[in-house]
């Protein structure tokens, strides 16, 4: 982490967990252990339909809500789809674009590019998502195809916006798998993300920018990984389920750095 230049960000990622009823009672829990540092900005994206629920269980706290989809379209004939003014008027500040759970659905560059555009013409703070499969990694070819996605992803996003977006690195072989890019791995990545953004928009721009990393993140590795200096904080998955390993995670973020 480099508390000096960018923002530290903890974001939960709950898939497709819990129904609103047991989302309140999450928050309910969460509120009463929540770390009162303010070094670190907390996130939720939560199922849609737990939107309303969040929002309402966090209005009182500095944690912001946030989508796991959107649409780019603004309105129209997509049965399921959920456009971006609906997530603003329903609470949401972040919204998760180009996980890889929704690649392997069929979403493409193209799809996330889109979407990045749209969120970011809502207001919506996009948290756009990046990694290779264990067969890329064993090629050899992390580097250029996440450099390609990077590329892909900001493509016609102007300077002044880019300090709204963050990005998270999720190396796909590590997702839900319980295998973790080693500190020293995930901190190659994330600064092999960040001079892609420097040759994009420059050194100032791509310094402010909040990388983080998702990869099987817990309360266990979590303080080894956030100590690595282009590391901004972690995507949670299972852990973010949890409330007392969240917390725990958000502390490990909330550490003083030497």
């Amino acid at each position: 982490m480099n508390r000096k230049y960018r923002k530290t960000v903890i974001a939960a990622n709950w898939k497709m967990n819990k129904t609103p009823s047991e989302t309140k009672a999450f928050f309910t829990e969460f509120k009463n252990q929540m770390p009162k540092g303010r070094w670190c900005d907390i996130v939720v994206c939560v199922p849609a339909v737990d939107i309303p629920a969040a929002v309402r269980a966090l209005r009182d706290t500095r944690v912001g809500v946030g989508a796991e989809n959107c649409n780019a379209n603004a309105s129209g004939a997509y049965t399921g789809e959920i456009a971006v003014n609906m997530l603003v008027d329903a609470g949401c500040k972040y919204v998760i674009i180009g996980h890889s759970e929704r690649r392997a659905m069929g979403e493409t560059d193209a799809d996330v590019n889109a979407k990045i555009h749209a969120a970011l013409g809502a207001n919506l703070i996009p948290i756009v998502c990046v990694g290779e499969s264990l067969e890329q990694r064993e090629a050899g070819i992390t580097d250029e195809w996440i450099t390609m996605q990077i590329k892909a992803a900001l493509a016609g996003v102007a300077v002044e916006k880019i300090k709204k977006i963050v990005v998270a690195y999720e190396p796909i072989w590590a997702i839900g798998t319980g295998k973790t890019a080693t500190p020293d791995q995930a901190e190659q990545v994330c600064q092999m993300i960040r001079t892609v953004i420097r040759k994009m928009y420059g050194a100032a721009i791509a310094r402010g920018v909040s990388i983080l990393y998702g990869g099987s993140m817990n309360e266990k590795n979590a303080e080894e990984l956030l100590a690595q200096p282009d590391i901004d904080g972690g995507l949670i998955g299972g852990a973010s389920l949890v409330s007392e390993k969240f917390v725990k995670i958000i502390e490990a973020a909330n550490q003083p750095i030497a």
